[in-house]
């Protein structure tokens, strides 16, 4: 027979559920924080201000929170930005002990110039479970849907991995939309997309978004392919294990100084490395809030005086998928910590409140 577990150690347990629950919480007032601080420099031109402005607001949140959080990896290193930096401690210092992967503010040109899709995002995990990229700035990506998560493979062409996606998605390739973003290192592989049939979505900067897109229901993309930066592949790896969904990538260097310091580092750009390698274990924790509006998220708006922001929450274990819009009175406290009213809309899952993935 089992040993069975002491009242101490249920006590424990519960304790520790309760904890990684609460934590959703605590790292959306983080993203709300950012979007907030940044949305005022929207149109103005200047991303590195409002890069500043987010990381300001996103720091002095963490500052406050209920966690003992570290920096593995974020946006800051690779875009010579202002950051919180990797390895920086965040939280007040207590339980839960946890990894982040941040970006204050992806798309700051998109902000800089009122464009769609500017987001504040945060992926959390037990301490210890985050893979750090190190020097490694960018990462060939696909990330797919739950129904396609064992069919796909980064060492085949893009039409091969079409082909099976389409299939495992139960339609015609023409039908498969791929969210791409447009930069000029992505010439061939929009041509080989569109060669084997399949519709592109291109987009200028943000891929976690395009990965959850794939992700989500009725997200009006079904795969995500490109190059794109490695903090953003540990964020989205952490929402698609509450998503259910895949990705496979691997180290893409796209200058000789990130190429010197990966071969320095030991680091095999053939390794291919998935979801489960990326955060291990079973727990992690995404928050996004809009910035400016776009295809998943409304952006900072206002409502009667007080300012008002639409979040995305996603949790691996408790399976949850919760639309947030939250009314910020800033008349009794600063923006990152938001009092007044919360409440959930319709979504792009078509449903009102938490629903499972």
């Amino acid at each position: 027979m089992e040993p069975q577990p002491t009242s101490r150690s249920r006590a424990t347990f519960g304790k520790e559920i309760l904890l990684l629950r609460a934590l959703g919480l605590e790292l959306l007032s983080t993203t709300e924080a950012a979007a907030l601080a940044a949305a005022g420099w929207a149109g103005r031109g200047d991303h590195k201000e409002a890069d500043r402005r987010a990381v300001d607001g996103m720091r002095a949140a963490f500052s406050i929170a209920e966690l003992d959080g570290v920096v593995v990896t974020g946006e800051g290193e690779k875009d010579d930005a202002p950051m919180l930096f990797n390895g920086e401690r965040v939280g007040n210092g207590r339980p839960p002990m946890i990894d982040l992967a941040i970006d204050p503010l992806e798309g700051t040109r998109l902000l800089a110039e009122t464009a769609p899709n500017s987001v504040s995002v945060v992926g959390a995990a037990e301490r210890g479970a985050m893979w750090s990229p190190g020097p490694a700035f960018y990462m060939d990506k696909l990330a797919v849907p739950r129904e396609a998560a064992s069919v796909i493979d980064m060492t085949a062409p893009p039409g091969v991995n079409l082909a099976r996606i389409a299939k495992a998605l139960d339609k015609e390739i023409g039908e498969l939309a791929v969210f791409v973003l447009d930069k000029p290192r992505h010439a061939v592989l929009i041509a080989d997309i569109r060669e084997a049939g399949a519709r592109v979505k291109l987009a200028p900067d943000g891929d976690v978004l395009g990965g959850i897109l794939a992700a989500l229901p009725n997200g009006g993309v079904d795969v995500l392919m490109g190059v794109g930066g490695t903090p953003e592949a540990v964020i989205l790896a952490c929402a698609l294990k509450a998503l259910g969904g895949e990705m496979q990538c691997r180290l893409a260097p796209q200058k000789e100084d990130e190429r010197a310091n990966v071969r320095d580092h030991g680091l095999d750009t053939s390794r291919i490395l998935t979801v489960d390698e990326l955060v291990h274990g079973e727990h992690s924790v995404f928050a996004a809030t809009g910035v400016t509006g776009g295809d998943l998220l409304e952006g900072v708006g206002e409502e009667a005086g007080h300012p008002t922001t639409s979040s995305l929450l996603l949790d691996s274990v408790a399976k949850t998928v919760r639309f947030v819009r939250t009314v910020h009175d800033t008349s009794v406290g600063a923006p990152e910590e938001p009092v007044g009213r919360s409440d959930v809309p319709k979504t792009a899952l078509g449903s009102q409140g938490t629903s499972g993935s």
